[in-house]
């Protein structure tokens, strides 16, 4: 266990500071979900360094330096794994895990393309994930089958199936839907290095196509469809298309905080 008589490495630090986590330094579970609620709304998830054709890495200096230091977002194989370092320095016992991403795909889904982490806080397992850019947990959810756990206006609970192991699901219009499911077979991190090369380059990847961006707000959330910027919050949407280049990026700055 981590505390304030035991300093820690300064790449932690800027982590901690980059998302404006300023409570205790403990393995608690409330300062798990505080930790993991904070990271949603500071870092964005976004996949332009895939548009741009720049190659990614999973490297954990690399991710510090673009995350961090250069203050840009990522997607699950990013956010995840520095993460997961991050709770690992403070102390956390943490555990790599992939998925099989079951919401808007094909059923099933051809191929596990997610990262997501197991975290063991005050003597229960929770399922941690700051890597997804649809609407998904905002804090931690532990792993009971069938447990509902509210989180706002959403609502989630945990199943086990015989095949894919455990699966998340979500309320949606009074019925409950598969999330994605994954199983506890500890990965590696090179585990996650074709999984990610295929994110980056395959053809049929919907990440290699069109903009990604999301980011929880205190107001709701803020989402790119396309080129149309969305401002989720209590009255609605409201809708931005850019007119330019500079007022594309511009948006991308006010909104999402990426200066590309």
């Amino acid at each position: 266990m981590n505390d304030r008589s035991n300093p820690l490495k300064p790449e932690v630090r800027a982590y901690l500071e980059r998302i404006g986590y300023k409570g205790p330094i403990d393995t608690s579970a409330a300062a798990l979900a505080e930790l993991q609620e904070r990271h949603l709304h500071a870092v964005p998830y976004e996949n332009f360094d895939i548009l741009r054709r720049q190659p990614l890495s999973l490297d954990i200096n690399d991710l510090v330096d673009k995350i961090v230091v250069r203050r840009r977002g990522g997607y699950c194989f990013e956010l995840n794994a520095l993460f997961g370092w991050l709770l690992r320095e403070l102390g956390y016992p943490v555990t790599d895990l992939v998925a099989r991403f079951w919401r808007d795909e094909p059923n099933p889904p051809p191929k596990q393309r997610h990262q997501v982490l197991k975290v063991e806080a005050d003597g229960q397992s929770y399922l941690c994930d700051v890597g997804v850019g649809g609407i998904v947990p905002r804090r931690p959810i532990e792993l009971t089958p069938g447990l509902i756990q509210q989180q706002g206006d959403e609502r989630y609970r945990m199943e086990r199936d015989e095949q894919y192991g455990w699966v998340l699901c979500e309320h949606h219009r009074d019925d409950w839907r598969w999330l994605y499911s994954f199983t506890e077979e500890p990965k590696l991190p090179k585990d996650f290095v074709m999984a990610s090369y295929w994110c980056e380059n395959a053809p049929d990847s919907i990440f290699v196509s069109n903009p990604m961006a999301a980011i929880r707000t205190a107001e709701g959330r803020n989402t790119i469809a396309g080129e149309e910027f969305r401002i989720f919050n209590a009255e609605g949407v409201k809708t931005i298309a850019p007119r330019s280049e500079e007022e594309y990026n511009e948006a991308l700055r006010l909104y999402f905080g990426i200066v590309l």
